[in-house]
């Protein structure tokens, strides 16, 4: 039986799945890789370790599969960037995290230069130090290593390539290079001025391709065998929003990862810039004229998985990731706790890199229990703070979220989506979980006081950092 194999390169981990031609999966994979946090608000990995855990992944799938693989797709982390050497395909340095805080002052004096509505018009973007361009900027400026032909520097996507066809392609796609805050999201092209504004030279960063293009083949040490092509690539975000056949403008997803990211379909055309979302390329693909994208909208929430990892890592109130959801169930209410995540700032639609982490509405009654709920609820709020920034923009009523993520196999919890939106919330069959639709059942008054103490709860964590 033929397969597909998929990918999935994310914040924490990599994982590669086998899938028949009905999309079943035959064989899965996953390797953990370290993140390093060398200083507060410093969030890096070790590219190395994340093309090991590719090549594990791909070696352990191939080993149960009765022939080789057909063709592979990549999906990845965004925003994250690393450089490295040509020659030797090794990194220079650990690369920059999507959740790396340490450009916040220069993104800041950007602004205050008026340089806003550049980046906002050419990328869709906004100056935050989410985006790789600063990223990219901050290396060059505190690295001894010049601009030089051996460099090369790309999202976590261009690396996996490039390895995987053994330096034969240095090649990303148009969703992946819409995160960079260096390209024209309109004339699909790196921009000239926005590379000499971040000082990264042009011929250090990938091609950019179609997401359904041609991005090489195989070498012999890929660990799935030589010669597959390699034909999908997609920013992880973008790949959501297709893979839930969101296809028509007004089609919009959650995937609730380490962040929660939002995405609505608007069809063929960037719209003008929107207060609080993002304009990105949801795909580019081959048509009968050439390359034809589609864009949409995006909300970014930083902390959704990350707080479950913060809940079990730093206060250690649970073991394991899925014992939130039955701790929570152990109170009836938060008995009015707030915990607003933003231990990397707020993201979409505050844009606030100054905001911290806050928790409010602590007594003596609020125990491991109340701060589990207020976690989970923390992912229903913010949703809901981007689906209403979203709606009011585009002027479009949503007639249902389609979901996905980890964080979706909470029942409960998107039980509380759905009665916050006031509209079905539907998560497709994954491997573990099964397909579930629900619908609204709590009344608006009551959901909509508990979103007015969030809201005040917000208002508290911003501008922490000045």
């Amino acid at each position: 039986m033929t397969a597909v194999l998929a990918i999935d390169a994310g914040t924490t981990s990599v994982r590669t799945i086998a899938f028949d031609e009905r999309a079943r999966p035959l064989a899965v994979s996953r390797r953990e890789f370290r993140q390093y946090f060398p200083a507060p608000g410093w969030v890096e990995h070790d590219a190395s370790e994340i093309w090991d855990a590719v090549r594990a992944t791909l070696a352990d799938v191939a080993a149960q599969l009765d022939e080789p693989a057909a063709a592979i797709g990549v999906t990845n982390q965004r925003e994250t960037v690393v450089r490295w050497s040509r020659s030797r395909s090794e990194p220079l340095e650990r690369a920059i995290v999507w959740q790396d805080r340490r450009t916040t002052a220069r993104c800041a004096e950007l602004e205050s230069d008026g340089l806003l509505p550049l980046v906002r018009e050419r990328t869709g973007l906004v100056l935050d130090p989410y985006f790789s361009a600063s990223k990219l900027e901050w290396l060059w400026r505190n690295s001894a290593v010049p601009a030089h032909s051996d460099l090369a520097v790309g999202t976590i996507d261009s690396w996996i390539i490039w390895n995987l066809t053994g330096g034969a392609v240095h090649a990303t796609d148009a969703t992946n290079a819409s995160r960079t805050m260096l390209f024209d999201i309109a004339a699909l092209a790196w921009d000239d001025e926005l590379c000499e504004l971040f000082g990264v030279p042009i011929d250090a960063l990938p091609a950019v391709r179609p997401s359904s293009g041609d991005f090489g083949v195989t070498a012999s040490n890929a660990g799935c065998g030589a010669g597959v092509p390699i034909r999908g690539v997609a920013g992880d975000q973008q790949a959501a929003l297709f893979g839930q056949a969101a296809f028509k403008p007004g089609d919009a997803k959650n995937t609730y990862g380490t962040g929660s990211f939002v995405l609505m379909n608007v069809g063929s055309a960037p719209p003008e810039p929107v207060q609080g979302l993002l304009t990105t390329v949801a795909w580019l693909l081959e048509g009968p004229a050439g390359p034809e994208p589609t864009y949409a909208l995006e909300g970014a929430i930083f902390a959704t998985g990350a707080t479950v990892q913060w809940l079990r890592d730093g206060l250690g109130i649970i073991e394991d990731a899925s014992e939130l959801e039955a701790l929570a169930a152990q109170c009836s209410s938060t008995g009015g706790v707030y915990l607003v995540p933003a231990f990397a700032g707020l993201g979409s639609p505050h844009w606030d890199p100054g905001a911290r982490g806050t928790i409010v509405g602590l007594t003596r009654g609020t125990g491991r229990s109340e701060i589990a709920r207020a976690a989970i609820e923390a992912m229903v709020y913010q949703t809901r703070d981007v689906i209403e920034a979203m709606t009011a923009a585009t002027d479009t009523e949503l007639r249902s979220l389609r979901v996905d993520g980890g964080a979706s196999a909470m029942d409960s919890m998107l039980q509380l989506q759905a009665d916050h939106l006031g509209v079905p919330i539907r998560r497709p069959k994954l491997q573990e979980v099964t397909d579930l639709a629900v619908e609204p059942s709590a009344s608006r008054a009551t959901v909509d006081a508990a979103y007015a103490d969030w809201k005040r709860a917000v208002q508290r964590s911003r501008d922490w950092v000045r």
